[in-house]
């Protein structure tokens, strides 16, 4: 099975040749602790994973490659975490497969990538999109086809393009206040600026406030979190990510088809090849110590001992396992995780229009200023399911986002003001019927708020036998969002290979600093000086 492990990367391109993962020559390469090549015979460690979402399945996929005897709990019908989906039956007698919306899948997520390479070595299942428009109310829109990809060439591209920055803007800009985002490392920029949120470093930069909305609030908004509460370091990471730190861009693939058949039904496929035991629709109750070396994982069936155990859930689920794990880990541990808090409720809508939208409207669009309204999608543009049954009612099939929704507010209204805001983003679709409709509304994201990232947990949590993956999850390294529930995953795979002499999966990250010699100094002049 460690021989068919290796043949894999192999013919993949991955990490056992060196291969770079993307465009960018600088990207950094973090190899796993040396050791032997996998696991075989019957004495193979057990490990259970708690959770079916991506941290949970990178975590798995490693593990079971090298032959250790994997068991996937998930309570859930489906895998795929927030990016699961599942059949739904339309008004006009047609199947679909909804899901909890739109992700975008930057290049610049090279682990998340590698787990998908498992399946689709070409990731001919990804499309991408041509670009990446935000447009705000008062008629501004900027673009991101055009924009030279490497720093800091990408940088000038955007200021001289963009009609949300002029001249006069630039010149009011504090400079100073800015610096440090030419050098962003982890976790020294959690250690400068964890402490303020992302309106307020905003506000420090003086950046115009057309650009603000586009180009930084979209960014706080893809946490599901209200800028005036949101880490600036999270902001600041997001920055060098996808703009200032990554030669990848700003432009991003999608699934050609609904996330179950372009990614997990293959994946679950791979790993039930692979040994996994994949129980869906199986939630877990309680893990605890068993003996000195063994975990027990209760589930509906009973309880279960495994030589390890990977806590791949979401804050909520994570904080509920815990809070009826009276055992594990320590109380100071236990303590930080029901401390952990969720975002802000988001809405994702999504309308079967009787009529197409127009031609020459994006397959994606940010949008600031329209009320509720972040984000719109018209998924006939990319997605096959959706295309096809464009093509058979001759209409569209357009999905909205409204991220950060006031938890008292009342959600049919909700509801009814988006399609209100649709309708003036593209006029059109006012005079569409809406052949059917899905509205789904969750509460389950992390909120990275101001000074907390000290209390997030990390992969490795004290106890060797229990290890913790996600994007909750504190790294080390410059990764947000799907790719850190990707590297997450990884490492936590990695952190238990260590304890049985295996080597584990090399991971890829942007650089880990400012890409240039001169613009590292100059940001230690933004920085403000320790106990100032």
């Amino acid at each position: 099975m460690a021989d068919r492990h290796h043949a894999h990367l192999r013919r993949a391109g991955g990490p056992v040749n060196g291969a770079y993962p993307g465009r960018d020559r600088r990207a950094r390469r973090i190899d796993p602790r040396a050791g032997r090549a996998g696991i075989e015979g019957d004495d193979c460690p057990r490990v259970a994973v708690v959770g079916g979402g991506i941290a949970g399945l990178a975590a798995a996929t490693v593990l079971a490659e090298r032959g250790i005897r994997v068991t996937l709990y998930e309570r859930d019908a489906q895998l795929g975490g927030r990016l699961a989906g599942w059949d739904t039956r339309l008004a006009d007698g047609s199947k679909a497969t909804m899901s909890r919306g739109f992700h975008a899948f930057f290049r610049q997520y090279y682990n998340l990538r590698a787990l998908l390479r498992r399946t689709d070595p070409g990731l001919h299942g990804l499309t991408g999109l041509a670009d990446y428009p935000l447009r705000h109310r008062d008629g501004g829109q900027d673009s991101f086809a055009r924009v030279p990809r490497t720093p800091p060439l990408s940088a000038v591209g955007f200021v001289v393009q963009s009609p949300s920055f002029g001249w006069r803007d630039l010149g009011r800009m504090d400079a100073r206040a800015a610096l440090p985002l030419l050098d962003v490392g982890v976790p020294e920029v959690y250690e400068s600026l964890d402490g303020v949120s992302a309106t307020d470093f905003l506000a420090s930069v003086r950046f115009p406030e057309a650009a603000h909305h586009l180009a930084f609030e979209v960014f706080s908004r893809s946490f599901f979190a209200d800028p005036a509460t949101f880490s600036a370091a999270e902001l600041v990471l997001m920055f060098h990510i996808y703009f200032l730190g990554s030669s990848e861009g700003l432009l991003f693939d999608v699934p050609r088809e609904p996330f179950p058949q372009a990614l997990w039904d293959p994946l679950a496929r791979y790993l039930s090849a692979h040994g996994a035991d994949i129980r869906t629709g199986t939630p877990v109750h309680e893990v605890g110590p068993a003996g000195l070396d063994r975990v027990e994982v209760v589930s509906e069936g009973g309880g279960e001992r495994y030589d390890g155990v990977v806590l791949a859930l979401d804050t909520t689920g994570l904080r509920k396992v815990v809070g009826a794990s009276p055992e594990l880990v320590d109380a100071a541990w236990r303590a930080r995780i029901a401390g952990l808090r969720t975002a802000p409720p988001f809405l994702v809508s999504r309308l079967w229009l009787s009529r197409p939208v127009a031609g020459d409207r994006h397959g994606f669009l940010g949008t600031s200023g329209f009320g509720g309204l972040d984000n719109v999608s018209v998924m006939d543009r990319w997605e096959g399911e959706a295309h096809r049954w464009a093509l058979g009612n001759g209409g569209s099939v357009v999905e909205l986002h409204a991220y950060a929704v006031d938890p008292a507010a009342r959600r049919p209204q909700v509801e009814e003001g988006l399609v209100r805001q649709l309708h003036e983003v593209y006029p059109e679709t006012a005079r569409a019927e809406i052949i059917d409709s899905r509205h789904e509304w969750r509460a389950d994201c992390p909120l990275f708020t101001v000074g907390g990232y000290r209390d997030r947990p990390a992969v490795r949590t004290g106890d060797e036998r229990v290890v913790i993956a996600g994007d909750l999850v504190r790294t080390g390294l410059p990764v947000a969002l799907m790719e850190r529930a990707a590297t997450s995953g990884f490492m936590a795979a990695n952190a238990l290979l260590e304890r049985w002499g295996v080597r584990g999966e090399t991971l890829w990250t942007v650089p880990g600093r400012g890409r240039s010699a001169a613009g590292r100094v100059l940001a230690g002049l933004g920085r403000p000086t320790r106990g100032r």
